[in-house]
């Protein structure tokens, strides 16, 4: 597993997801006050990037304008990208 900075653009969210709207203000706050601290986990398959978690991160990054997340990227095969999505 690897930290890096990716493309918000370039990740995938495979599966809606709700998000608290008074949590995703408090993290934008946050982050516009000391940057975000905590990365979102990431799939990484045959080089595209799939999301599944930090979906009120992932949000509230959006919404700031940020071009890009620090992401926990982990290599999985398409085996294990059909068990995140079944």
């Amino acid at each position: 597993m690897r930290i890096m900075e990716l493309p918000l653009e370039q990740i995938r969210r495979p599966l809606p997801r709700r998000t608290d709207p008074v949590k995703v203000e408090q993290l934008m706050a946050s982050i516009a006050a000391i940057g975000q601290q905590e990365p979102i986990e990431v799939l990484e398959v045959n080089g595209r990037y799939y999301g599944f978690s930090g979906c009120h991160r992932y949000e509230a990054m959006q919404r700031l304008g940020c071009r890009t997340i620090r992401c926990r990227v982990r290599r999985a095969t398409p085996e294990v990208l059909r068990l995140h999505l079944a």
